[in-house]
Parts: structure tokens; sequence; C-alpha cells
């Protein structure tokens, strides 16, 4: 089995910072994509920004230029720096990865529990 952890969600002004983590543990061989993702009340959980095994990284039109994805492979850890937050940021983010465990050919994908973002004044 493979658990996901978040930390660093919070409330923060307009125009502030905040930085997610996501660490893995458990049965893990390998992890290929990892990524974040945005549900805000009333919508649909849609894709913020994703990273592969390699560093290629993937992100949201609505967060280019304000949002940096990175992994650390050796600690299997993903982080999202957000700066210049929005209101329109307020959402549960959560983190996503596609784990291989030692005695499997192909991954899974599993989900952390979520984070609460709040953008507000």
């Amino acid at each position: 089995q493979v658990q996901l952890v978040e930390s660093g969600g919070g409330l923060v002004q307009p125009g502030g910072s905040l930085r997610l983590s996501c660490a893995a543990s458990g049965s893990i061989s390998s992890i290929n994509a990892m990524g974040w993702y945005r549900q805000a009340p009333g919508k649909e959980r849609e894709s913020v920004a994703t990273i592969t095994s390699g560093g290629h990284t993937n992100y949201a039109d609505s967060v280019k230029g304000r949002f940096t994805i990175s992994r650390d492979n050796a600690k299997n850890t993903v982080y999202l720096q957000m700066n210049s937050l929005k209101p329109e940021d307020t959402a549960v983010y959560y983190c996503n990865a596609d784990v291989r465990a030692p005695w499997a050919i192909s991954g899974v994908d599993y989900w952390g529990q979520g984070t609460q973002v709040t953008v507000s004044s």
C-alpha cells in the first residue's frame, strides 16, 4: 500500500505565496508522473500541474507563470510553489502519483487526502 501525505495549505491574502508538499511512502519501486489537482466548491477537479520522473512539466493555463512544480525523487516528494495567488485559486488541492510497487509491472494511481488553500483578504 502507498500513502500520499500533503502539507502546506492554509489561508493567504491575494498576491501572497504558499508552498505545498506531498510525500509518498509505502511499497514503492518507482514513481512515474506526479501532479497537483484542485477542486473548488461546485466545480469539477482539474489538473493544476504535473511532472514526469524525468522532470518534464505541464501547467494549466490559469497558473502558468505563477506556480512551479518540482520533485525530489530521492525523497519521493513533489512540491507546488504558488506565487501571486488569486481568490480564484481557492480550492482543495490534491496530490497524485503513479506508483509502481516492487512486484508490479505497471503503476497505480494514488491520491492524497487534500489540503485546503484559501486566498482571501
